[in-house]
């Protein structure tokens, strides 16, 4: 069985594997190799310049000359960041946090597939309504900022009917083969993956990061409001550490009277300070207490287990779902 559906022929790309956005970690050379895999690789470009997107662009381009694609968080004035990555010819726009609509238009006049990130059938429906090309439907189950509180497993099916025939890609939940295969027999017709690509070599993840990721349990990622530096009254999912364990014993107070509110944990680039529940996560380079910063993660924690090339876990991936499908699925 080769592992090849329709999205990937639309999107222009040989397996249904997506890395997920994840802020700066996304590097160039984690989302060339994603594509150089067979996979789309995604940029994230809500926080930077537009001259540093419009380098990150370029600078991908120079690496594969597959299709990548770069996400924007539309709670954010994501216009001119958005802009300088169409004008270099961006052929994939992924829009999560905020309605599509407005910057569908934007997107199809520069002749790029727009990407949606949804909670509910509802609003794939709403999404699908505005333009939108392809639906990623994220179970609550997902590492990182997370909109919703429908798990994957209820949540892609349900999504799938809402838009067919528009294709979705399930989130939230997927780190390896076997939960590939799982979502593709759920009507998926890609995979997104964050958590797994965390851990890949060309990811700006610090090492002590990737070492809590690789010795966490499922358990050890927890759904809060705690880290909200940056990004307020956004839920997201990180691994437990004592940062976190102070704010609940507290009563999770809100700022500015948490424990510890303004504490300068983690220092950065040129003696740059990030306080205590600041929303960045640990980045190489860094020094101070990483531990206390967050460690976004998905539930799916539980399988990564090692650092490896991001071409290495695409082809795990492929292999194992391969496997699955043709064991279990119905071309047995």
């Amino acid at each position: 069985m080769t592992l090849h559906t329709p999205l990937c022929d639309q999107l222009g790309i040989r397996v249904p594997i997506v890395q997920a956005p994840m802020g700066p970690a996304s590097t160039a050379d984690l989302a060339a190799a994603v594509s150089n895999a067979g996979g789309l690789g995604m940029l994230s470009i809500t926080w930077q310049s537009p001259d540093a997107v419009a380098e990150e662009v370029r600078r991908t381009s120079s690496l594969t000359a597959a299709p990548f694609g770069a996400n924007v968080i539309l709670e954010f004035p994501i216009e001119p960041r958005l802009d300088a990555a169409l004008e270099l010819g961006l052929p994939i726009v992924s829009t999560f946090w905020g309605d599509p609509a407005t910057v569908h238009t934007r997107i199809a006049a520069a002749g790029a597939i727009h990407l949606h990130t949804v909670r509910s059938p509802d609003e794939a429906r709403r999404a699908v309504d505005a333009g939108v090309d392809v639906v990623v439907a994220q179970g609550w189950e997902a590492g990182g900022h997370v909109l919703g509180e429908i798990a994957t497993l209820p949540l892609v099916p349900a999504v799938v009917d809402a838009v067919a025939p528009v294709p979705v890609i399930a989130a939230g939940g997927i780190a390896d083969g076997r939960g590939v295969a799982a979502v593709l027999m759920l009507g998926a017709q890609a995979a997104w993956l964050g958590t797994r690509f965390i851990a890949a070599a060309e990811t700006a993840s610090h090492p002590d990061y990737r070492a809590r990721l690789i010795a966490a349990e499922p358990g050890d990622a927890v759904h809060t409001m705690c880290f909200d530096g940056g990004w307020a009254h956004a839920a997201h999912r990180v691994l437990r550490n004592s940062t976190l364990d102070r704010w609940e014993s507290a009563g999770r107070p809100a700022a500015p009277d948490r424990p510890g509110e303004g504490d300068g944990i983690a220092t950065w680039g040129e003696g740059a300070q990030f306080p205590r529940y600041s929303a960045l996560m640990p980045l190489p380079g860094m020094s101070g207490e990483l531990d206390e910063l967050a460690l976004y993660a998905g539930q799916s924690v539980g399988l990564v287990h090692d650092v490896q090339p991001a071409a290495t876990i695409v082809g795990r991936l492929l292999a194992e779902a391969t496997a699955a499908l043709n064991n279990y699925g119905p071309a047995r």
